[in-house]
């Protein structure tokens, strides 16, 4: 996305109208620097195909697409027809009444259906195994999930506008997925993390490691961010991830810049510690999803050591992650572009959704803590669907 508005199909000036103009075999991509609507079908294809289409270009549009998290499995890829680019900040012409106006997230009139998987018991199990190999120094982190699958039906348009609105400073997408005809599908999601940015040879990276759920009450929730600034625990968990991302970075960087202390990022169910990792590339830099990918998986949504952590996950999870805690994103024919790390997101179909979540793992983890952070993380799919409640049955 550039400084200036570039636009190709309708002018579009506001954020507002992108999201108007949205339907579910649209694609969407927002960010502090702008949003996106492409029109275009989505294919599956390997990455290194991914990235050959990428070098080569597609009509002089940005490509948007979704890669898992496993290391092997195949991206989602929208090579688009039509793509309307704005920029500007995230939530530029969006109103609060206009978001009133959306109708409910959520469609159905019967109370859902939900499964879970792992079970809340099964998920605190799988912790306790996950400390027991820390103890015994297999790895010093892993981060463990788990996934919600709600059978309601959803408004996606409606969810769409209510992550936007809820997200300013973060990345909200709707990314339609490659499948068979009638099965219709969408990866949406507000994540807060910057997995990478590129803009010519500035390249930026935000990893978040390190949370606590947010209160209601301001005096509470003023006293969990500092207890998380303070805690031990919860720095280590984040000196991991900010070390490893660094440390993929250096090679192609002349310059970088890694703050001593992280910072404090807020959304509206969580505080994390934060860090801001830049640099400045050298010639002949990759392009930015190579980039990306030479940052995935990050500590923060698999573990470290990430073989021995990956390894763990596969065995002992439970569910196969697919797009959660991939990458999302985009990148344009001169190699710019922005990818967010694919968290606080669900997959959602015609009759079900499947949400998801997960926390990282260190010595000192509790599991029913664990438990809760990540009833709290999927708050943010589930309250803008209009259907926190099922986690007071789940």
């Amino acid at each position: 996305m550039t400084d200036h508005q570039q636009v190709h199909g309708l002018a579009l000036p506001r954020l507002a109208d992108l999201l108007d103009k949205y339907r579910k075999d649209y694609s969407f991509f927002a960010s502090r620097r702008g949003a996106m609507l492409a029109l275009g079908k989505s294919n599956v294809m390997d990455v290194p195909e991914l990235i050959r289409v990428m070098r080569q270009g597609k009509n002089g549009l940005p490509i948007m697409a979704a890669i898992p998290f496993s290391h092997h499995g195949g991206a989602h890829v929208v090579l688009p027809r039509e793509v309307n680019i704005i920029s500007g900040p995230h939530d530029a012409g969006l109103s609060k009444e206009r978001t009133r106006r959306c109708p409910q997230a959520a469609q159905s009139l019967r109370r859902p259906v939900i499964t879970a998987v792992p079970s809340a018991a099964a998920y605190c199990r799988n912790v306790e195994q996950a400390l027991a190999q820390i103890r015994g120094r297999a790895f010093e982190k892993v981060v463990l999930a788990r996934s919600l699958t709600v059978e309601a039906g959803i408004d996606l348009p409606a969810l769409l506008h209510r992550l936007t609105r809820s997200n300013p400073g973060g990345y909200t997408f709707a990314l339609e997925l490659a499948g068979a005809a009638g099965d219709h599908r969408s990866l949406v999601g507000a994540s807060p993390e910057l997995l990478l940015a590129k803009r010519g040879r500035q390249v930026i990276s935000n990893p978040l490691a390190g949370s606590i759920a947010r209160s209601d009450d301001p005096l509470e929730d003023a006293r969990r961010a500092q207890r998380l600034r303070r805690s031990a625990k919860d720095r280590h968990e984040h000196a991991l991830v900010v070390n490893a991302v660094a440390a993929a970075l250096k090679p192609f960087c002349i310059s970088m810049e890694v703050p001593a202390e992280p910072s404090l990022l807020s959304t509206q169910t969580m505080w994390h510690l934060s860090t801001e990792v830049k640099g400045e590339l050298g010639p002949g830099a990759p392009t930015s999803l190579e980039l990306a990918l030479a940052l995935h998986p990050t500590p923060a949504v698999c573990g470290y050591p990430s073989p021995a952590a990956y390894d763990f996950i596969r065995r002992v999870e439970g569910f196969d992650r697919g797009l959660f805690s991939g990458l999302v994103g985009w990148s344009n024919a001169s190699g710019d572009g922005e990818w967010a790390v694919t968290i606080r997101c669900a997959e959602i179909g015609a009759a079900a959704s499947i949400i998801y979540a997960g926390a990282g793992i260190v010595a000192g983890s509790e599991p029913e803590m664990e438990l809760a952070e990540t009833s709290a993380k999927m708050r943010t799919m589930l309250r803008a669907m209009n259907l926190e409640s099922v986690l007071e049955v789940e």
